[in-house]
């Protein structure tokens, strides 16, 4: 019972100095790493709804839209530069993480993520999915390319507005 205090007390000197190691989540109790993923996923989607990361995004994509085609055929370029945003995203989102928890460890992280993935909203993990994911990136591109460029269709065609009132006023 004694041990078991101690495991909390450390977890949660842990949590609230946001200091995460491996071994404090492996000896922690069920709670502590609760919190500590929990803090993690909530550090998670501060980054990414961000400015600097949204910027980071927006900067990399109005570079490298311009190679991209909206057709079945894959440039090779795709890769270089899907292998560019990758590395690009990820180092972002440790580095945030690392200055928001400073023992974060990336790793760790990530087998958590798998096992809890059904605890995560939806919109975050699709997100992260997609960081990783060509056809997502590929389809980003090509979505940006086209609004870039006033490709996007106009929904307003074939749109009627017609009165309610009875008399037409």
């Amino acid at each position: 019972r004694r041990r078991a205090k101690l495991i909390m007390a450390e977890a949660d000197r842990c949590a609230s100095t946001n200091v995460v190691t491996e071994d404090t989540i492996k000896s922690a109790g069920s709670s502590a790493k609760d919190k500590i993923f929990d803090r993690t996923i909530g550090h998670l989607q501060d980054i990414i709804i961000g400015e600097k990361f949204q910027n980071l995004l927006n900067g990399f994509m109005n570079e490298h839209y311009h190679h991209f085609e909206d057709t079945e055929e894959n440039k090779f370029i795709y890769t270089d530069i899907f292998n560019l945003y990758t590395k690009m995203i990820e180092k972002h989102i440790e580095d945030e993480l690392k200055s928001r928890m400073p023992e974060f460890h990336m790793g760790t992280f990530m087998k958590s993520l798998e096992s809890r993935k059904d605890e995560i909203d939806l919109e975050i993990f699709d997100m992260l999915i997609s960081f990783t994911d060509f056809l997502s990136f590929k389809e980003m591109f090509v979505s940006y390319k086209k609004a870039k460029e006033g490709m996007t269709p106009d929904l307003s065609l074939g749109l009627t507005v017609t009165s309610l009132s009875a008399n037409g006023h």
